[in-house]
């Protein structure tokens, strides 16, 4: 299960911070650096028009999710 929980706090609902695990408003920079030295091996990193984000990586479930329901 991903610790990982946008906070959806960028324009149009982007995620700018993260919440992660005990750490809350963690910036997404900061969130894809350590996708990307593997800390979080649940989840990755997606480029959308040239930002990168966290996602958490497929399954059949949807409440673990990064962008899942407060």
């Amino acid at each position: 299960m991903s610790k990982i929980k946008g906070r959806n706090d960028g324009p149009g609902g982007r995620n700018e911070h993260y919440d992660v695990g005990s750490r809350k408003n963690v910036p997404r920079r900061n969130v894809v650096a350590e996708i990307k030295r593997g800390e979080h091996p649940d989840s990755h990193v997606v480029k959308i028009n040239g930002r990168e984000y966290a996602r958490d990586n497929p399954d059949d479930s949807t409440h673990d999710n990064v962008n899942r329901d407060r």
